[in-house]
């Protein structure tokens, strides 16, 4: 009774066809987490060795969701072989030179999870790569050296277009049947117009190779390029990222990078300081002259500026006689470099304030004429 059953007919299929496509399907999905985390912790162990600074958790974080995804495909693919009906029915027929060609349904999904399949390994794979940069960037990040830092999610970049490349090629041969060899030679022949559609996106790739040839910068530096000083902080496959003074991110295509003049401000060994100090007009030349010397004896004895301090008495300015105040500050760094010039503007005014001088701030003097009665000043 049970096994007659079973072998109703419904729709085109058995009931036991039924039970057979839902039970695989309910299989899969209770299961696919555990299989999915069994299989990447399988394949870790070919990373064992070479990433033993690394978790396996990290590894199965990453191919968890891809694997998972596969694992699906499948589970479905055998779930749906499980019915007959209406896989086999025909979706299209033509006869060419009386040959008679179908397609089926079952035919369409073959190459839909085909697709599916290929799709998934190299989602995977990406991963893979994912995983192995990873590696890289921590035992980058233990050397001293910032070129290994700027190299790896270069080439990281780099492997997965490759990857994706192949894996275009890969599915146009296995799902599409279509002749690799030939749509490579065709592209030779449609090269030149490629080329110059995609001029930018060469010259740009063009520049990042230039930049890690060359090497102007590192991740790291502190540079000024196209009207911005910023940090650089990854240079990609075609553009660089760099974080300004204000925390902005800004993207600069890498032909600009290596086009425009571009100033490593972390290779200069000096920062430079240079501004005017103003006193009164009717300061006395004595004070003036102790001024100048004591800012120069202060600056020169810092332990963070250079020996070759240059003040001076520079010029009668509209309001002011100007004392002129230039030093390098040894320490690059901007926030230090800031906190530096703070503190010797602070001695500077402590400076002019003790030797009994003041600072000037812009005025002038109108005269007033009234004729017999005289001439009445005012100041403002």
């Amino acid at each position: 009774m049970g096994l007659s059953f079973l072998n109703q007919v419904v729709l085109g299929n058995s009931i036991k066809n039924y039970l057979l496509f839902l039970g695989i399907i309910l299989f899969g999905i209770i299961l696919k987490r555990v299989f999915s985390k069994f299989i990447s912790k399988l394949i870790f162990t070919l990373f064992k060795g070479f990433a033993k600074q690394v978790r396996a958790d990290k590894f199965v974080e990453l191919l968890i969701g891809p694997i998972q995804f596969l694992i699906m495909v499948i589970v479905l693919y055998l779930a749906v072989n499980q019915l007959n009906y209406p896989l086999n029915e025909v979706v299209f027929k033509r006869t060419i030179n009386k040959s008679v060609y179908t397609i089926t349904i079952i035919e369409i999904l073959d190459k839909v999870f085909l697709f599916m399949i290929i799709y998934s390994t190299f989602r995977i794979l990406l991963r893979v790569i994912d995983f192995v940069s990873h590696v890289f960037e921590y035992k980058a990040s233990l050397t001293d050296s910032k070129t290994d830092d700027q190299l790896v999610p270069f080439l990281r970049e780099l492997s997965k277009i490759v990857t994706i490349i192949f894996g275009v090629f890969f599915v146009m041969g296995a799902v599409f049947n279509l002749n690799v060899a030939t749509i490579i030679a065709g592209l030779g022949i449609g090269g030149l117009a490629i080329a110059l559609a995609a001029q930018d996106t060469l010259q740009n790739l063009l520049g990042s190779f230039t930049i890690f040839a060359d090497k102007p910068f590192i991740v790291g530096d502190f540079v000024h390029v196209a009207g911005y000083d910023a940090v650089v902080e990854k240079v990609g496959f075609r553009s660089t990222t760099v974080r300004t003074i204000d925390k902005t991110l800004v993207i600069i295509p890498n032909k600009k990078m290596i086009d425009s003049p571009l100033e490593n401000l972390t290779l200069r060994n000096l920062r430079r300081v240079k501004f005017n100090v103003g006193v009164l007009y009717g300061t006395s030349e004595k004070t003036i002259r102790a001024i100048t010397q004591q800012i120069k004896a202060y600056i020169d004895e810092h332990h963070e500026t250079s020996m070759d301090a240059l003040v001076a008495f520079d010029a009668f300015g509209d309001s002011s006689l100007d004392i002129q105040v230039l030093y390098y500050i040894e320490i690059v760094d901007y926030a230090i470099y800031m906190g530096i010039k703070e503190e010797i503007n602070f001695k500077i005014m402590e400076i002019v304030l003790n030797n009994g001088a003041d600072f000037a701030f812009p005025s002038r003097t109108l005269y007033h004429e009234f004729g017999d009665k005289g001439v009445k000043i005012s100041k403002d």
